[in-house]
């Protein structure tokens, strides 16, 4: 068998039916083997987005994604991909063409011999779980099933596998192969069954609990009982941007999703808990409102995360830090769920439910605007039109990423996918794909700036060559919309390379998708909107709607820095959202 044979035929075997790839002649053996495989391969035009579409496939199916890319500049150009699924915690394994061994570097001081060479492995080992060159083909079989392994234990994350030319059409005895063990779980050292206990002590003792519920929870299979033990504590439940399909808008739990770009109420119920019981959250800066002092600062915190370096970066007291899998902590937490007190936080439920009605994200007043469309009064009456099995995919960066996870409001059964983390351009178009082919071509509704576009555009050959059921909605705002308002707000409007008139233009979106021969409308004002836009999601074939929006739309509310007399910029609190309140009632809205 050739070795290129041996390791599609292994990835098929583990339930993987699908490759984002770009051939190129490093990689000719594993593209010949691909093609030969029954593997469905889907050929996109870029090997970053081969890389996200791979991330997104992981994303919906929960196992892994498998990315082909060619030696030198596919795998470079790969790297953005890469990155965000590291920081997100995506599983995804990358297979890389590589020179004949005969001509690698190995250590002679050259910057490149082999046709293309690059020393891939060193790039991105640091941000890959495991890369490796196989260097003797008989060492595949061992190679291949570490890299799965290390993929989807522990902290997912992706793998790197770079094949030479020559070791691709390599001859093995497949029955001859040496496998890969596992390695051996190394005790964790915790008493879980006492640390639940005293979480359990904890939480009887509060007046107002929070749950702050991460995506880490979804990435260790313990969805189906994370629901199962909030319907018994009954205690408001806070979701993060990555995992925001975990309950819907009118769960009667749902207290709604905080950070510096947040919610209004969710940011007030957090910041007036008394008990923080954040799980599989990574608490990134953003999260927390770029100072961990000010976060929930009147709740005792119990921070359960797989990776203790995310537990180690928390910059304030912890009284609980336990490093675990959330699956560890969540079922004996259901051991023990005899012990809660369910009783005593009925007033604190219905004080958080008072904030989310008060504080609404999308305003009566963004259906005024005459000229342009609100974008939240966009993603308001995107959320009506939506069905609960759809998939819905931002952009990972500006508007279309931001005011979605603001003001969309999820339905039971919806997925909706992201990368927040890295926050690259260039992210939907490519992950929506990759929904798309991993769902069995459900609707998928993509959302993408007019700048962010650009970065991926010509994955639009992919929609339309595949016929997938894309619904995508350019945000037109004339360009870098989220750099032109910083720059306003912090450089008194001196503008540059964000719009026309600072050195940035961009293509007529409709006429690259004709000529791409998709589908195409736009949407100029709020005028019979509602059905305009239902009329996009009901088209039977790919579409491209474009929404004019007014470049000068802030996303709101935000965090904003103060910046001192002396230059030093200082974050506010979490609970102090801009567009300020009057400060009375600001006062109103903080407890005791």
């Amino acid at each position: 068998m050739k070795l290129s044979d041996y390791v599609f035929s292994f990835i098929s075997e583990q339930g993987i039916n699908s490759v984002f790839m770009l051939p190129g002649g490093g990689a000719m053996h594993l593209v010949d083997s691909l093609g030969k495989s029954g593997l469905q391969y889907i050929c996109c035009l870029h090997e970053q987005a081969a890389v996200i579409a791979a991330d997104a496939y992981a994303q919906y199916t929960g196992k892994f994604g498998v990315a082909l890319v060619t030696t030198g500049p596919g795998g470079t150009n790969a790297i953005t991909g890469v990155a965000g699924a590291w920081i997100d915690s995506v599983p995804v394994l990358i297979l890389s063409g590589q020179v004949k061994r005969q001509d690698m570097l190995k250590g002679t001081g050259l910057r490149q011999k082999g046709v293309q060479e690059v020393d891939i492995i060193s790039l991105v080992r640091p941000i890959t779980k495991y890369a490796v060159t196989i260097v003797e083909p008989t060492s595949i079989r061992y190679e291949i099933e570490k890299a799965v392994y290390m993929a989807t234990t522990g902290r997912p994350g992706p793998v790197w596998i770079d094949i030479p030319l020559d070791v691709q059409a390599a001859s093995i005895d497949e029955k001859h192969l040496k496998p890969f063990d596992g390695m051996k779980a190394k005790p964790s050292g915790l008493d879980i069954e006492n640390l639940v206990d005293k979480t359990i002590k904890m939480l009887n003792n509060s007046k107002r609990p929070v749950i702050f519920a991460g995506n880490g929870i979804r990435l260790a299979k313990v969805l189906d009982e994370f629901l199962e033990l909030i319907e018994y504590l009954d205690i408001p439940i806070l979701t993060t941007w990555k995992s925001i399909d975990f309950l819907p808008e009118q769960h009667r739990l749902f207290a709604g999703r905080p950070g510096s770009i947040g919610q209004r109420g969710a940011n007030f119920v957090l910041q007036n808990s008394d008990l923080l019981i954040s799980i599989g959250a990574r608490l990134d800066l953003a999260q927390v409102g770029f100072n961990y002092k000010n976060f929930a600062p009147k709740a005792k915190k119990i921070i359960i995360d797989i990776d203790p370096f995310e537990i180690a970066k928390i910059d304030t007291w912890i009284e609980l830090p336990i490093c675990c899998d959330a699956k560890e902590f969540i079922l004996e937490f259901l051991k023990q769920k005899h012990k809660i007190k369910k009783h005593v936080w009925s007033a604190w439920l219905a004080w958080c439910r008072e904030m989310k009605e008060k504080y609404p994200v999308v305003l009566p007043e963004y259906w005024n605007e005459k000229n342009y469309v609100n974008t939240y009064v966009f993603i308001d009456v995107l959320s009506d039109l939506m069905e609960e099995n759809d998939i819905l995919v931002p952009g990972s960066s500006g508007s279309c990423s931001e005011i979605t996870m603001q003001a969309f409001k999820v339905k039971k059964g919806q997925r909706i996918f992201n990368n927040p983390g890295l926050g690259a351009m260039g992210y939907g178009l490519p992950a929506s794909i990759g929904a798309c082919i991993a769902s069995g071509r459900k609707r998928v509704v993509s959302i993408i700036g007019d700048g962010g576009l650009q970065l991926n555009i010509q994955e639009l050959e992919t929609v339309a060559r595949l016929n997938l059921p894309l619904k995508i909605f350019i945000l037109n705002n004339n360009g870098y919309a989220s750099i032109r308002n910083m720059q306003k707000g912090h450089f008194k409007g001196h503008f540059v390379g964000c719009d026309p008139s600072s050195g940035l233009t961009l293509p007529d979106t409709c006429k690259i998708a004709s000529a791409y021969g998709l589908k195409n409308t736009r949407i100029f004002n709020h005028e019979n909107i509602k059905e305009k836009v239902k009329g996009v999601l009901d088209t039977d074939t790919p579409i491209v709607c474009e929404l004019m929006i007014n470049p000068d739309l802030p996303t709101a509310p935000r965090l904003i820095s103060e910046v001192k007399p002396d230059g030093s910029i200082v974050s506010k609190p979490l609970e102090d959202l801009w567009p300020f309140l009057d400060r009375e009632e600001l006062k109103g809205n903080i407890l005791e």
